[in-house]
Formats: structure tokens, sequence, C-alpha cells
């Protein structure tokens, strides 16, 4: 069905940078407002197509021929609306996690900050709804280019620095999606995505494997696939909202969006298999999986650990889509908005620690839950989701992942995906057990309370609702994904994706 739906959806948080920039620092709380009136616009256009995608609608914005014979497409189906549908809702939420924490913390350019914002959410949504690979490899960079303002916010050296290395990643992964997406064009002359794969891209298998090489390295330095994931844990220097929103759903996931669309839509499942390309990608996942859990074990900086932990988390889903089957495609997808509702508790949670305690390092943990109870109940609620506990979305996710794999591939993926389940537990009880349980009560930290022990009778001052709601709301949705996953229209897109693209 042609539609203005899609272009509306994409085209919204872009249009609401202007009215944030013009309205400027002296009137924060009508650039706020504007924010939130862009954030609920876009969630309700997404929402609104939903129904149609899952009744077999497929909403098409054609922008007219963008380059040699290929069109500027927005297309509107069941996997890509699960992308936007996540992304447009925490946005919303990330946005009133966001003026809590950067008036908190009396941020310096808040402008530019909400600004930069919402061009990254609109780039994420052309990622979710490019009909084509020339709309993916546009939107895919832009979102780049929307990031690094937020990425080095704090104008130091080291975001500076930081911000070079993410640079010099992404854009390096980006051209590797060109170099890919020539191949594509002169093997199968289209760069349609098409259910199952593109047929005449098969036909030819060496351009076949050269396409997949180029695109699953560019795709995989989003999904920070090791040795593509060195940008990720640097880029921890960003305002944990940026490391929240775009580190664990915007910017990674358009990574993990890039592969499954690689593997279901361009190569497809029989391509996959036949060219022998599932198990190269799959033991890279396999690799990224356990090496990226043991490297998390030593991190000091409770960000760091969080991010080597997302290193990991996105794997499991590179891992479903390269083992091509149906129930670890099914498994892939449904870990997409659980990793994205768990990992964002867990950074929401790190600034509002940062924010009201100045604790930055994990042995500032230790007795916190006496002062942050509330908070850092929803941490252990996104902990035990990400080490795969029953009754968090991870649990549900990771079950079919497991289930999938085997199906698949054997008894040695679900060696692989227990094993790095075990490093994620290995990583956070020690965590929880210091903040619920310490040792003794010594002092009580304020500020800059790196290493303190926080006194058994402090009293409780949780987080302003700025900060607490938004954390709490991430928290009750990984629980809701974990207790009945099917409530929520996701698990219907992840099962009518699958339905697509494997006929069952």
């Amino acid at each position: 069905m042609n539609s203005s739906l899609p272009l509306v959806a994409v085209a919204l948080p872009a249009v609401a940078a202007v009215p944030i920039l013009a309205t400027g620092q002296r009137r924060p709380n009508l650039r706020e407002a504007w924010t939130f009136l862009a954030a609920l616009g876009t969630l309700a256009v997404v929402a609104a197509l939903v129904p149609g995608v899952l009744a077999g609608t497929r909403y098409v914005t054609d922008l007219g021929e963008f380059a040699a014979g290929v069109g500027f497409v927005l297309r509107v189906d069941p996997f890509g609306a699960l992308f936007a549908l996540l992304a447009s809702a925490l946005w919303l939420v990330t946005s009133l996690y966001s003026v809590g924490y950067v008036r908190g913390l009396d941020e310096h350019a808040q402008t530019r900050y909400f600004a930069a914002f919402a061009v990254s959410v609109a780039s994420a949504l052309g990622v979710a709804f490019a009909g084509n690979l020339l709309t993916l490899f546009v939107c895919y960079e832009l979102l780049t280019l929307a990031t690094y303002p937020l990425v080095v916010h704090a104008e130091t050296d080291a975001a500076r620095a930081a911000g070079r290395v993410y640079l010099g990643y992404t854009l390096a992964g980006g051209v590797a999606v060109l170099g890919g997406l020539v191949v594509v064009y002169v093997a199968a002359g289209t760069l349609a995505f098409v259910p199952g794969g593109v047929a005449a891209l098969a036909a030819d298998p060496a351009l076949a494997r050269a396409a997949f090489a180029l695109l699953a390295v560019g795709f995989g330095v989003k999904t920070a696939v090791v040795p593509l994931h060195g940008w990720l844990p640097t880029a921890m220097v960003a305002p944990t909202p940026v490391s929240g929103l775009l580190h664990a759903v915007a910017v990674v996931k358009s990574g993990a969006f890039g592969l499954g669309r690689v593997t279901m839509y361009l190569l497809g499942p029989d391509a996959m298999h036949e060219l022998g390309l599932s198990a190269p990608l799959a033991v890279a996942a396999a690799g990224t999986m356990l090496f990226a859990g043991v490297v998390a074990l030593r991190q000091t900086t409770l960000k760091r650990a969080l991010a080597y932990s997302t290193v990991s988390q996105l794997s499991y889903i590179a891992l479903g889509f390269a083992l091509a089957g149906p129930g670890a495609a099914f498994g892939a997808l449904l870990h997409i908005p659980a990793h994205a509702l768990m990992k964002i508790t867990l950074f929401f949670v790190a600034g509002v620690v940062a924010v009201e305690t100045g604790v930055t390092e994990v042995a500032g943990l230790v007795g916190i839950a006496r002062r942050l109870p509330a908070t850092m109940t929803a941490f252990a609620v996104g902990a035990a989701g990400l080490a795969g506990f029953p009754l968090v979305a991870g649990f549900v996710s990771k079950f079919h992942l497991v289930v999938g794999g085997v199906a698949a591939a054997g008894l040695p993926v679900a060696a692989v995906y227990l094993a790095a389940g075990a490093l994620k537990l290995l990583l956070f009880w020690p965590m929880l057990s210091a903040a619920f349980f310490p040792d003794g009560g010594a002092i009580h930290g304020e500020s800059d309370a790196d290493g303190a022990v926080w006194e058994r009778r402090s009293p409780f001052r949780e987080a302003p609702p700025a900060l607490l709601v938004p954390v709490l709301a991430v928290a009750v949705g990984a629980v809701v994904l974990g207790v009945v996953p099917d409530a929520l229209p996701l698990w219907d897109l992840a099962d009518a994706t699958v339905a697509e693209v494997f006929g069952s």
C-alpha cells in the first residue's frame, strides 16, 4: 500500500530538531516539550502501522529514483516494524530520563544534546523502514554522523579521542557496506529486500560470498563482533542516556538489524547453508559471546563492564541469525527487544547512581541498595534477565535461541549460550551481592563515593521521579516480556517475520 506514514514516522524526529534548536538553552521547558511531542507523535505513527503490518499490509513510501535506477524507498514489514516500535517507545522513556539526568548533572550544551538525539532516532527509524539496501546504507551512515555529537558531548580530550575511534570504526564499516552493496547490485541487478533471499544473488556463488563478507563486516562493526568491537567500550564516555538508548538500542541494534536483513532478506536461509556462509558468522559470534563475557569480568568501571556485556549479548542475536533456522531466528528477533529493555535498565541505573551518589566504579556499589533500594531492585531485574533467569525477558528469548540453535546446529550451540549465560552470572552476582548484602556498615558517602560502603542506617533517598520513573518503567517492561511475552505486539511481529522468511 502506498502510504506517507513511513515517511512521517522518520521525518517527525528529524523535523523536531529544528524547534529544539530554535528554542535554545534559554527556554529549556519549551525545548523539552518539543522533544516529548515528537516522541509521542513518532510512537503513535509507528504503533498505527503495526496492526496493518500484522494483517499482511506493507506500507510503502517511494521517493523516486536515487541512484542507478534504485529508488529511495521506505517499506514497513514485520521486521522493520519490530525495530521501529522498540526504538520509538524507548525514545519516549529516554527523553524523560534525559531531562532528569542533564539537569541533575547540570550538563552543558543541552540543546545540542536533545537535537542530536532526535536526529539519531530519525536515522534509526530510517534503518528500520529501509525498503532496499541502498536506503539502508544511507540511513546507516546518517546514524553514525548524528550520534557523533552525542559521543563527544563532554568535549574533553577523552571524549574527542573516543569520537575519533567511533568514527574510524563505524565509517570504515560503512565503506564495507557500500562495497557489499555494489557487489549485490552487480550480481543480482537489484538491491530490494526479498523474504527468503534474492535468488539471482545466490546464483553466483563467488559474488554472493564476496557480498556477504563485505556486508557481514560492515554491519558487524555496529554489532560489535570481535575484533570489530573496540569502539563500543570506548564510547562509554558519552552521557549515560546516550549509552542507554544509542548503545543498547539504536546504534548497536542497527548493526544486528542489518545482519538480519542480509541473512534473511538478501541471501536467505537456503543460500546461507548451501554457500557455507552460516558457519563463519556463527563462529565469530560464538567467540565474541565468550571473549567479551570474560573481558567484562575484569572491568572496574560500571559502564565499561556493561559495555562488554553488550558486546557479548549482541552476538546472541548475530548467532541466531547466522544459524539461519526458524527457531534460532525467532529467538534472535525476541532478543532484540529483550536485550534492549534489560540493558537500558542497567545503563539507566548506572546514571542514577552517578547523579545521586557520584559512584562510577563497581567497588562503589557496596551497600548502595540501602541508599537507592528501588533503583537497585531494577538493576537486579535487568541483571537477572541478562543471565537468563525466568520471569524476565532474557529467559524467553534465550530459551528460543537455545532450542532453535540446537535444532539448527546441534548441542554445541547450547553449550555456547549456556557458558555465556554463566559468565553473565559471574559478572552481575558479585555486584548485586555487594549492593544488597554488604559485609558491614562503615562510612556513608555522598559525592565522589567510589569505594564507599553505605551505612546500614542511612535514610532511603531515591532519585527524583524524572530519573526513577523511566528506570522502573523499562524494568517492568522486561518483566512483562518475561511473564507474558505475547502480550505485546513485539512477539507477533517476530512471529510474522519468521513466517514471512521461512514460510512457517
